[in-house]
């Protein structure tokens, strides 16, 4: 994702980079070059200007903070200048997330439009999924668009994966679809309409004249352009044009995931005035996200995006499964099992290179070495054991080993790859106990109901009631399983001392 846009912007923050402050020689040099890589990003020229203008400025006004190179500076003033381009306050809630005018009066009505093949069907079905998830409204899509085959069927496909009513008539104009399915909606309680209408050029006065009739039909709380990501500034042109049109509330940009360049993303407010409200990075449903400006600007210059990454982890893994995931860990009680669940955790947030992207100081890596094959491979290698192997892999015998490689279709060296990689992690998280160290970070650095159930544990051990292996780990006195002596009285008070409890 915008990997184009970011790369350009790190070359052009390299004449800054050293300094040991702002100039107007080294910031004409940085500006010049930021111009540059917005106008290959197929940034409109007007708004490229007005931007690295306004950049200039507030470099060369800015009053160098003690303690932060001007590197830093530049690049903070760089960032606040992409999340102002981008922003738009009223399209927020007041939790900060993206603003949905939903009304009580009658079920929301939100009217999708957009050109031939920007996957606004898609869009729908992944809309009404995420509004599900966020608000827990009972949503109906409406098959409108007519002219496309198939794009019915389509529709109640999708909706039966989401498990969301569609409603669809055969032989009928999409005005009066529309008409009969907020009868159906008020009827069935359903609190939200999504209008799927028919994909046209903005160039097609018929089409056009019938998606504005719908509109005045409708009376929709929410219209909202779905736009292709990849035309760059021909998804900004027919957003004006829609807009001449259509009394348009945001935008929904698609394809971002392989948007190299990122023109439209950092145009079509600008320019239309119109919010990005959601962002499509994915063919799967789960895959259209809110659009938060600040975090955009952290991707485009190549600062991560940890906020999203905790956001995506949070929602394939439950605060209980990490829990025991720990303290498997600090017990010395991980397996293959557990492996396994956390790589199929980790392939439902996602392709591995988009979520190293959001790392900060990933975009540096070299992101052809994270092979996604690899991680299906690991999957067949362990799916091929039994569940006694999976629990007890250091008790494999050669023979074992040919049957499971056998069985994955892979060999016998990488099997022996991951046994040893295993191993290797289970000695890390051993000594890292052993030292304190993961006793540090389970002391300071988890929720205050954990803390409370740790000294709970740390009071029954004083009676003579720990779980074995459990402050062992915590505490690095010993105690995991394996004969491992057990802490003594004085060693859980040296415990309680250094972790306050």
């Amino acid at each position: 994702m915008l990997e184009n846009l970011t790369e350009r912007f790190r070359e052009a923050f390299k004449s800054i980079t050293g300094q040991s402050k702002l100039t107007e020689d080294n910031v004409k040099d940085a500006v010049r070059a930021i111009k540059r890589a917005l106008l290959e990003a197929d940034v409109n020229l007007a708004v490229a200007k007005r931007f690295v203008d306004d950049v200039r400025d507030k470099a060369l006004g800015a009053e160098v903070l003690s303690g932060v190179n001007p590197a830093q500076q530049f690049i903070k003033i760089v960032h606040d200048e992409l999340v102002a381009l981008m922003s738009d306050p009223s399209s927020r809630d007041d939790e900060g997330r993206v603003r949905i005018n939903f009304t009580r009066s009658r079920p929301t009505v939100v009217l999708m439009a957009g050109l031939q093949g920007s996957g606004k069907t898609t869009t729908c079905a992944k809309l009404a999924a995420l509004l599900v998830k966020r608000n827990k409204v009972k949503p109906l899509l409406v098959a409108a668009d007519l002219q496309r085959p198939a794009a019915v069927e389509q529709l109640k496909v999708l909706g039966k994966q989401i498990g969301v009513d569609v409603y669809a008539e055969e032989k009928s104009t999409p005005p009066t679809v529309c008409r009969n399915a907020l009868d159906f909606a008020r009827k069935n309680a359903n609190d939200l309409i999504i209008l799927d209408t028919a994909g046209r050029l903005h160039v097609d006065e018929a089409l056009m004249k019938e998606v504005s009739e719908i509109a005045k039909l409708t009376e929709p709380e929410e219209v909202l352009l779905v736009c292709d990501a990849m035309t760059g500034q021909d998804a900004v042109k027919s957003a004006k044009a829609f807009d001449e049109r259509l009394p348009l509330t945001g935008v929904i940009l698609t394809k971002l995931d392989g948007d190299a360049r990122g023109g439209a993303a950092l145009t079509v407010k600008a320019v239309t005035g119109k919010p990005i409200k959601f962002i499509g990075v994915g063919e799967k449903i789960e895959q259209l996200e809110e659009f938060f400006p600040d975090r955009m600007a952290g991707r485009i210059l190549g600062m991560g995006d940890v906020v999203t990454l905790v956001e995506k982890a949070q929602s394939v893994i439950d605060e209980k499964t990490a829990v025991e995931m720990e303290h498997k860990l600090l017990a010395d009680e991980f397996t293959m099992e557990d492996f396994l669940d956390q790589i199929e955790a980790i392939q439902k947030m996602g392709p591995i290179k988009d979520l190293m992207k959001m790392i900060p100081g990933a975009a540096n890596l070299p992101m052809d070495q994270f092979d996604e094959r690899g991680i299906v491979h690991l999957k067949a290698l362990i799916q091929s054991m039994t569940v006694r192997e999976r629990r007890f892999p250091d008790q494999l015998s050669n023979s074992r080993k040919v049957r499971i490689a056998k069985g994955s279709g892979r060999n016998v060296d990488e099997l022996n790859k991951l046994l040893k990689g295993f191993d290797q992690m289970r000695k890390m998280v051993k000594a890292m106990s052993q030292q304190g160290i993961l006793g540090r970070v389970a002391g300071y650095n988890i929720k205050r109901k954990r803390v409370k159930r740790l000294r709970n544990e740390a009071k029954g051990a004083s009676k003579g009631g720990a779980r074995p292996g459990l402050l062992g780990g915590l505490s690095g006195f010993g105690g995991a399983p394996g004969g491992m002596k057990q802490p003594t009285p004085a060693e859980i008070e040296a415990f309680k001392k250094r972790f306050k409890i």
